[in-house]
């Protein structure tokens, strides 16, 4: 299974840590078996899967592995500008942490913007937790991806550029959350119809969690 270069400097700590203690406590059973719990960790939350997107123009796919925490509809939202309805999946420290595109559009990055770090599945921290807004602009509809920290998570990351927009297809990969949070997906309530619910488990980049309404070009 691939695994993510992000999770270098962790390995490196968690086997530089095991041989310094090992070397003062030279044949310690528990450093060892400590060491290898560590590392397999590491290389476990750093997985990469590939994922197979649904061969369907119309579906939205998840994406965040995890557990949908909430589907909520919200008044004009500052980017998108209109009625949005927000599926927000909470992601625990077991599950992978690879972020994908939930549709294909020009991806935009909106800024990363600093805050608190509440823990995620509390509904006050998508208005104050650290987070970074990404915009994807399809052809029916448009989507802004919200990367918001937990106290635990204490940094998100999109791998596209910062300075333009990019093209990306439903399912791509385009950035990770480290060691458990949240990913908020927004779009205008009356493009899309949402088939997940509160509690149900999805998969980033399979999971089909809306359809489009009607092949509705933007602007018409």
């Amino acid at each position: 299974m691939k695994i993510r270069r992000e999770a270098l400097p962790f390995l490196g700590i968690s086997i530089a840590v095991g041989l310094t203690v090992g070397l003062v406590v030279p044949g310690s059973l528990v450093v060892a078996l400590v060491t290898l719990l560590a590392t397999s960790f590491v290389v476990f939350f750093f997985r990469d899967p590939e994922r197979v997107p649904p061969f369907d123009k119309e579906a939205i796919v998840s994406g965040a592995d995890g557990r949908v925490m909430s589907v909520s509809f919200h008044e004009a939202n500052e980017v998108l500008k209109t009625r949005t309805v927000r599926i927000s999946v909470f992601l625990s420290l077991f599950d992978v942490h690879v972020n994908r595109a939930p549709l294909s559009g020009q991806a935009e990055f909106r800024g990363y913007f600093p805050g608190k770090t509440l823990f995620a599945f509390r509904e006050k921290s998508s208005e104050v937790n650290q987070h970074n807004k990404i915009l994807i602009t399809g052809a029916h509809t448009r989507c802004l991806v919200v990367q918001l920290v937990g106290p635990f998570a204490r940094r998100v990351v999109y791998w596209h550029s910062h300075e333009h927009a990019e093209p990306v297809s439903a399912g791509d990969r385009i950035g990770m959350m480290k060691f458990g949070s949240r990913l908020d997906v927004y779009f205008p309530q009356a493009d899309i119809k949402v088939l997940v619910k509160k509690g149900d488990r999805v998969r980033a980049g399979e999971t089909v969690i809306a359809r489009l309404r009607a092949p509705q070009k933007l602007g018409v």
